[in-house]
């Protein structure tokens, strides 16, 4: 029994049901007034639906791989309008009038996306109404002449599907970080992969410095380049985290795309995942704080990809350190002096020690001037970077208060990960606002050796503790508002590129260190030497 004839007699049972008004029962009759009239309507409309379903399912039956291939397949006479400087695939895949996702096809005349392919849908309408005849299926990457509905074969569109779809063999992937080659777009100008600007669609800059300097630490890049590291990973049901995964892994073949049609990259569909599985923590149209994004991204990436305390993921392998963390409860300051010697004698009182994994080091700046110089200008005060490393040589103790209680803690590391992230603490919060400390810190750009801050123990375990300098991100203006930008080491040039947005320079290792530097990614040594 066909679509229709199943819809025809699930109407005409209806038509004939018995229906409760005024506690007595009454059936419709086949000619009775507004009940006939809805009813043919609805006859009419099931009638058309299943007409468009078995015409689809005919079109997919006729040019599926089992058919005989069409004789104007390889010869399309349309080619020739295609017009790849509309192209654009960094969005969302919807069709641009019904707003579904399933069955798009791109117009390559417009660079609109359509639904179906059949009579009566989008893209078979649109091909009729403007001549736009090729379209590519999002999903299946394959090219369709439309109305006339048969499949295009040529290889000159292949360059379409690369940039729809980015791969990498293992050779290429290898190759990266020793090419200085300048890739040139379809437009003409000319990019190295992977310094690459990101559109900033509204307020998301922050998340777009984050992600640039997380596509630049090279084993993790390279992890996500190869989309079979990670297809075959099992979540549950319904977990919408793994769309993460997808589309930082489809961000990271884009930057490094040497045959892109553009010089600069949308992170849209990125950006979408991140706010859907923050619980809209983090917007596009939001300033948020790079810090707490990229606490959050990391933890989120490396959960995603089915990590926890015993299974390591790439994101751990790379960024995980250890420290030990000492505590000691402090008596309340107002007691008197007897009682407080009494009570630092209990247990409660005496120091423990615990040991904790780490994803950044957290540093805290020296409070800044409150007062303008005899010139009226404030100062801008300066802090070498070892200075407020010695937060964990552990031996120096800072004061933490809460509620309650206070407690005194030191740090000292016990495990150095390959990758070191430094996050420098610029932002305090009260009551009432939130208050930026400018100090800069002054850091050296290569050689910074870590071994004195490991425990003696842990120190004969490192063979190499000293790290260069690969990203650095940069908070300018106000608290609340600012913009962000970002630093980064190009390994096969061994130049340094500023990124902003869509704009990239480059910029001497020296004008680095003046920038009010908030967050670092450091890599260890060895990996530098062997790069460049």
């Amino acid at each position: 029994m066909s679509a229709f004839q199943t819809s025809l007699s699930f109407c005409m049972a209806l038509s004939f049901s018995p229906c409760a008004r005024g506690g007595r029962d009454f059936w419709w009759v086949r000619g009775s007034g507004r009940s006939c009239s809805r009813r043919m309507n609805v006859e009419k409309r099931l009638k058309r639906e299943a007409e468009e379903n078995v015409e689809e399912e005919a079109v997919e039956a006729k040019y599926s791989r089992h058919e005989p291939e069409d004789r104007r397949s390889r010869h399309c006479p349309y080619l020739d309008t295609i017009n790849r400087s509309v192209l654009d695939f960094d969005f969302e895949k919807l069709c641009s009038i019904s707003l579904s996702h399933i069955n798009v096809y791109a117009c390559l005349v417009c660079g609109k996306y359509f639904q179906g392919r059949g009579l009566k849908s989008h893209a078979y309408i649109h091909s009729v109404q403007f001549s736009h005849h090729v379209f590519l299926n999002l999903h299946t990457l394959m090219f369709y002449c439309l109305p006339d509905n048969y499949k295009i074969i040529d290889s000159s569109l292949e360059d379409i599907t690369y940039v729809l779809k980015p791969t990498f063999t293992k050779a290429q992937i290898s190759n990266l970080d020793k090419q200085a080659k300048l890739s040139r777009a379809y437009d003409g100008t000319t990019y190295l992969p992977g310094i690459v600007g990101l559109n900033n669609i509204k307020a998301n800059d922050y998340a777009n410095a984050v992600l640039q300097a997380l596509s630049n630490v090279p084993p993790l890049r390279n992890y996500f380049l190869e989309e079979e590291n990670y297809r075959a990973i099992q979540r549950p049901p319904g977990d919408i985290m793994f769309l993460l995964v997808q589309r930082f892994g489809e961000l990271m073949r884009k930057l490094w795309n040497p045959r892109n049609f553009k010089a600069h990259v949308s992170p849209h569909e990125m950006l979408q995942a991140v706010v859907l599985c923050s619980k809209k923590n983090f917007q596009i149209t939001k300033q948020g704080d790079g810090v707490d994004f990229l606490s959050w991204f990391l933890n989120a990436l490396s959960s995603a990809l089915g990590g926890n305390k015993k299974k390591k993921t790439i994101v751990t392998e790379v960024f995980q350190g250890s420290m030990r963390i000492f505590t000691k409860k402090l008596p309340h300051p107002d007691l008197p002096s007897e009682e407080k010697e009494a009570l630092l004698e209990n247990e409660e009182y005496q120091e423990k020690m615990l040991e904790s994994p780490f994803m950044y080091l957290t540093l805290d700046l020296p409070t800044a001037p409150l007062y303008k110089d005899e010139k009226e200008q404030l100062i801008i005060p300066q802090v070498p970077l070892f200075s407020i490393l010695a937060k964990f040589n552990g031996i120096t103790e800072k004061e933490y208060k809460t509620y309650k209680e206070n407690f005194l803690k030191r740090f000292q590391l016990t495990k150095l990960p390959p990758y070191l992230i430094f996050c420098i603490k610029r932002f305090t919060k009260n009551n009432f606002f939130v208050e930026k400390n400018p100090t800069i810190v002054n850091f050296p750009i290569t050689n910074v050796d870590l071994r004195e801050y490991l425990a003696e123990e842990y120190q004969t375990m490192h063979k190499n503790t000293t790290y260069d300098l690969i990203a650095n991100i940069v908070h300018d203006g106000k608290p609340n508002e600012g913009s962000y930008r970002i630093h980064v080491l190009h390994h096969g040039t061994g130049k340094w590129y500023e990124l902003q947005d869509l704009q990239v320079t480059d910029i001497l290792p020296q004008m680095i260190t003046l920038s009010e530097a908030y967050i670092q990614v450091c890599g260890f040594r060895v990996h530098a030497l062997t790069l460049q």
